[in-house]
């Protein structure tokens, strides 16, 4: 539920090297570890589409949107990277399973009924091998950090300074640590750095024994107003720990595609039968109020409960309606308080009973969706309809491309961060915020993915009219939204700051980078529009 729910704090769990570990050593499924009966079908289209890790709710087990290589995963207990192999299309179609197996099935035995499952379903056969892996190497050249070895008895801590930044001055995040092994401080610098460690980072320091130190960095959030004084975490890294840290290339131990049908065999006809629909899961109790003027959005959805608030229902109806709330056009009739009056939302459900030793059962995301939408229809007495209007979207056309053919057996994927090269421009240019990597993908799936990693510039799915046949490699880096087309205005009666010239939009990314023009153009696109709501919702 990333986008319905801010993200309300960040912790930094200090544990073995999780980046790092390698598969575990799961035996192959054996011939009574199966489901009784499984349906397997082709997930329903979402605009942000995101992999349950699936659950056992009494005797029905249910996975929602995975692809192939997310099955793979989750059925051998690696991370989706640590699948190789495969061919070019492993990553893109999307499934939806619901299983029936005994309501007192371990995790171990689950995970062996879908290797089952995909073994049967899907022809998949897979083999253990070791493949060179990109990864961020945190190594010691001197041999001599600039850490201090801790002494005995201190306690494992990470503390971030909160001392407020001299005037005018752009604020570092300032951590002070103790008594951390080199495998820690690894696993440490892949949560702090958020979006520009997209890779694991792997120990390689040689280093024994705990230490202690401090580290400062400009944050993501910080680096466009940093500008050229903006401290990379690399700089970081290297200048307060005496350390380094460079992408390139270990050998790691993975799970290799050997071959996989791309459709799975079709459901047995007992499925109707022995897997009835269900009667959907509806909130027990809610309360909707007004927010009080000062309140902070905010929000958990956790142990059968929604707790949201200071939120406006227009955020609320694009996650519930799947739409982007940074485009008008795709919310009609929508009256001027949808966007202004906030709310607080509690609800609760009864959720099926715990089984002992598991984790708790939470919302599926398609779940969850469909009972805020039941909750807001009922309580604003809502009614609505979706429809066909000429609104502007954006089309691609090519202009001089500049673009590298891709090898075509490679895997289709996509994802943020620099490529095989390690080169990224973001280090050197604060103002560049993203930064998309994608390997063999063809210009109709570049349309796609640039509404889920570039929302605030494209609402709508983007036509290709390139012309432009194959796939393709490629590397583009952008600034966000928020600091050119949506920045937020200046405050009364002060004028608006010129925009930076390093700031770089998607569209003039798309043309200088790669070649291709955005043009904006109204041809008909899906729309909600609103027949009735009231402002004030039924009493609690």
């Amino acid at each position: 539920m990333k986008r319905l729910l801010p993200k309300l704090s960040i912790l930094c769990v200090l544990s073995s090297a999780a980046w790092g570990q390698q598969p575990a050593d799961i035996k192959p499924a054996a011939a009574k570890a199966a489901f009784t009966i499984a349906d397997v079908h082709a997930s329903p289209r979402v605009s942000f589409p995101n992999s349950d890790s699936g659950q056992l709710r009494g005797e029905r087990y249910s996975l929602h949107q995975a692809t192939l290589v997310d099955m793979i995963a989750l059925a051998y207990g690696v991370k989706p990277e640590m699948v190789q192999g495969g061919p070019s299309w492993l990553e893109l179609p999307r499934f939806d399973v619901t299983a029936k197996a005994d309501p007192k099935t371990s995790d171990a035995e689950l995970k062996r009924m879908l290797q089952a499952l995909l073994a049967d379903r899907f022809k998949l056969v897979v083999h253990k091998g070791e493949a060179p892996m990109p990864a961020f190497l945190l190594t010691a050249p001197s041999g001599k950090p600039k850490m201090q070895q801790s002494k005995d008895g201190e306690t494992k801590s990470c503390k971030a300074d909160t001392t407020p930044p001299a005037p005018g001055e752009v604020p570092l995040f300032v951590l002070a640590c103790t008594h951390m092994s080199s495998e820690e401080i690894a696993t440490f610098l892949s949560q702090a750095a958020g979006n520009f460690l997209t890779e694991p980072v792997l120990d390689q320091t040689g280093l024994e024994g705990a230490w202690d130190f401090t580290l400062s960095f400009t944050g993501p959030r910080e680096r466009a107003k940093a500008g050229a004084a903006a401290v990379s975490i690399f700089d970081a890294v290297e200048k307060d720990l005496g350390l380094k840290l460079e992408l390139k290339t270990a050998p790691r131990l993975v799970w290799i595609v050997d071959s996989v049908t791309e459709k799975p065999t079709p459901n047995s006809p007992a499925v109707v039968k022995e897997l009835p629909t269900l009667a959907p899961t509806e909130f027990e109790v809610s309360t909707i109020k007004p927010a009080k003027p000062d309140a902070q959005p905010g929000g958990r959805v956790a142990n059968g409960q929604m707790n949201i608030t200071a939120t406006t229902l227009k955020n609320l109806f694009s996650f519930v309606w799947d739409f982007n709330s940074n485009d008008p056009q795709l919310l009609a009739n929508a009256p001027a308080w949808l966007d202004k009056d906030k709310f607080d939302f509690f609800a609760k459900a009864v959720m099926p009973e715990q089984i002992p030793g598991r984790p708790p059962v939470q919302f599926y995301e398609v779940e969850f969706r469909q009972m805020l939408q039941t909750l807001l229809m009922d309580r604003f007495q809502m009614k609505v309809h979706r429809e066909d209007r000429p609104i502007f979207a954006y089309k691609m056309v090519a202009d001089h491309p500049k673009l590298t053919k891709a090898d075509p057996t490679k895997r289709t994927h996509c994802k943020q961060g620099p490529g095989p090269d390690g080169k990224d421009p973001r280090v050197v240019n604060p103002m560049l915020t993203a930064l998309l990597t994608c390997q063999n993908i063809t210009m109709k799936q570049l349309g796609e993915q640039l509404t889920q990693f570039a929302t605030g510039y494209i609402y709508t799915p983007v036509l290709d009219e390139t012309g432009l046949t194959g796939g393709y490699d490629l590397t583009l880096a952008w600034s966000s939204a928020a600091l050119t087309i949506l920045r937020p205005p200046p405050p009364p009666g002060q004028p608006e700051e010129a925009l930076s010239a390093d700031a770089v939009t998607l569209y003039d990314a798309m043309q200088k980078q790669l070649g291709i023009r955005m043009v904006k153009e109204k041809r008909p696109v899906s729309v909600l529009v609103i027949d009735h709501i009231e402002e004030t919702p039924t009493p609690n």
